[in-house]
């Protein structure tokens, strides 16, 4: 399945959202009728990436999802970066792999912003390392959901082409 503008994604099912960093892929999950978005786990990537891909489509199968949200983490002006670009590898490897259904959203101070949170609730400087990713991949997920249901007309596409 080709990556396709999130407007386009299946209109039921499980969407996972997936936080892509160079050590790390945050993961998150909504239920099946896209109500909750909850934190599922940092995976770590390690020295091959094979691995926590496994792990990503060991979660995909047991949840039943339908699709993912990658989060594409632009720089402040909208334009790509090395991080996007890796972000555009990653969703290029999972489709190799599985023809699961792929979006990006546009992911700009996330972690930022699920940290300034963590730190408002007085959660440890170990805790948080441990759960920023996936709490971030949520946040990912959670905004995602927000446009497709409060969204008439589409906002500009974060898809390869642009």
């Amino acid at each position: 399945m080709p990556i396709v503008p999130l407007e386009n994604l299946p209109e039921k099912g499980v969407l996972l959202g997936l936080d892509p960093g160079k050590k790390t892929l945050g993961l998150a999950a909504s239920d099946p009728e896209r109500i909750i978005v909850s934190a599922v786990e940092t995976i770590s990537r390690g020295r091959k990436l094979k691995p926590a891909l496994e792990r990503l489509f060991s979660v995909a199968n047991e949840r039943e999802a339908v699709a993912l949200v990658i989060g594409l983490p632009l720089n402040m002006d909208g334009s790509r970066g090395p991080s996007a670009q890796a972000a555009f590898a990653l969703a290029h490897e999972i489709m190799r792999v599985d023809d699961i259904a792929i979006a990006f959203y546009d992911e700009r101070l996330t972690t930022a912003q699920v940290e300034r949170a963590m730190i408002a609730a007085d959660i440890s400087r170990r805790q948080r390392a441990d759960d920023i990713d996936a709490a971030a991949a949520a946040l990912i997920l959670k905004s995602a959901l927000e446009r497709l249901r409060n969204t008439q007309t589409p906002a500009p596409e974060a898809n390869e082409n642009n």
